[in-house]
């Protein structure tokens, strides 16, 4: 059996522990939880007794062999920090999202479990949407040629006023490290990237922070960018619309495929490719035919524990992950690269300038309001 620790019991790290200390995840258990927080010790004392371990410093417990595998669902900036600790004593590790909220903060993190034979995962739970899955195959297996567009509109993330005033981290730069890019949509910036299976090499953004509350950080983003093989993209989010929309939309050579509300998948075949019929077609006003395909989806959307399935699966059988931990840099490289083109007001190249987004965010950071956690969960 792989013992898990859990490490933060907010509100996704009581959950985390649950399902583990049932016993949900084949060949694992829940073996202790951390948190600085003596209501919340007192909370898993009430739930499991002795038979889970508790610690109110995140270092005593990976340190207290307890544990072969650690979740980690701290703040945002705590994420890298408690994840290398617990790669350098030997332990597995799978990060909540983001995987950092800057990429240099993490850049070393999957070299370091991979020199010492550790899985490190990253709890993108959507990646196991079989429409996402679907998505990917059709763009991967070449089913629709060359990607000329890609648009997500994901402004259904409406947040009150209260919401941001539950916690004094929330929405601050030193307490969370950004807004909506990193607190809501770190899984669409993760599927983006990985169902189109391609990073952009330039990207601008406009971002409006505070726009519709009383915030430091963004609540409204839009977003331009450009890919190698001379495709565009938008991806446009926003806390402050009711009632939003979630459509992701990508058009290529072969058709168009429409994701309404990441459930709804519509797939518009061409029978003659756009590029072929445009070489060969002499009837002045003309369209390639299309076909409106439905297509066949498998399985079932396993979320979280799917998530924590396939990184138990790997720590005992070799599994592929389905969200390695390099990738949660990926999507993290596009959040980061969309802030530091909205402080400099020009586009951002990529690969990012890492150093230039760490120092304009610290920057930040030493006038914001929220808390500072210096490495302590």
């Amino acid at each position: 059996m792989v013992r898990i620790g859990v490490v933060g019991l907010g509100i996704m790290g009581s959950e985390h522990a649950v399902y583990l200390a049932q016993r949900t995840i084949d060949g694992a258990g829940l073996t202790a939880v951390a948190d600085p927080d003596a209501a919340r010790l007192a909370w898993a004392e009430r739930q499991w007794g002795d038979a889970v371990a508790r610690f109110s410093d995140y270092n005593e417990l990976i340190a207290s062999g307890r544990c072969d595998g650690v979740l980690v669902a701290t703040p945002h900036f705590l994420h890298p920090v408690v994840s290398r600790v617990a790669l350098r004593h030997g332990l597995h590790v799978l990060s909540e999202k983001p995987l950092a909220v800057y990429t240099a903060s993490a850049r070393d993190l999957p070299r370091l479990a991979a020199e010492q034979g550790l899985v490190f995962g990253v709890m993108y739970n959507q990646r196991t949407n079989p429409v996402y899955q679907k998505v990917r195959e059709l763009v991967t297996n070449g089913e629709l040629g060359g990607i000329k567009r890609t648009s997500w509109t994901v402004t259904h993330w409406y947040r009150s006023q209260s919401y941001y005033e539950l916690g004094t981290w929330r929405a601050t730069w030193s307490g969370e490290g950004g807004g909506v890019l990193l607190n809501q949509c770190p899984h669409q910036l993760d599927l983006w990237q990985w169902v189109v299976n391609m990073m952009p090499i330039r990207i601008q953004a406009f971002m409006a922070f505070g726009k519709y509350h009383d915030i430091e950080v963004e609540d409204d983003v839009t977003a331009y960018v450009e890919y190698a093989n001379g495709a565009t993209g938008t991806f446009i989010t926003s806390t402050g619309e009711a009632p939003g929309s979630n459509r992701l939309e990508i058009a290529a050579e072969r058709g168009k495929l429409v994701v309404e509300n990441d459930r709804h998948l519509r797939f518009w075949r061409l029978v003659t490719s756009e590029r072929e019929f445009n070489r060969t077609y002499r009837g002045g006003h003309g369209a390639p035919e299309v076909w409106e395909v439905t297509v066949p989806l498998r399985g079932y959307e396993t979320g979280y524990r799917g998530i924590t399935q396939n990184w138990v699966d790997a720590i005992m059988h070799n599994q592929p992950l389905i969200a390695p931990a390099e990738d949660g840099l990926k999507g993290l490289t596009l959040s980061n690269a969309m802030h530091l083109s909205a402080w400099t007001g020009r586009g951002v190249d990529l690969p990012l300038d890492e150093e230039q987004f760490e120092s304009l965010l610290r920057e930040r950071m030493q006038t914001s309001v929220g808390p500072v956690w210096n490495g302590k969960v």
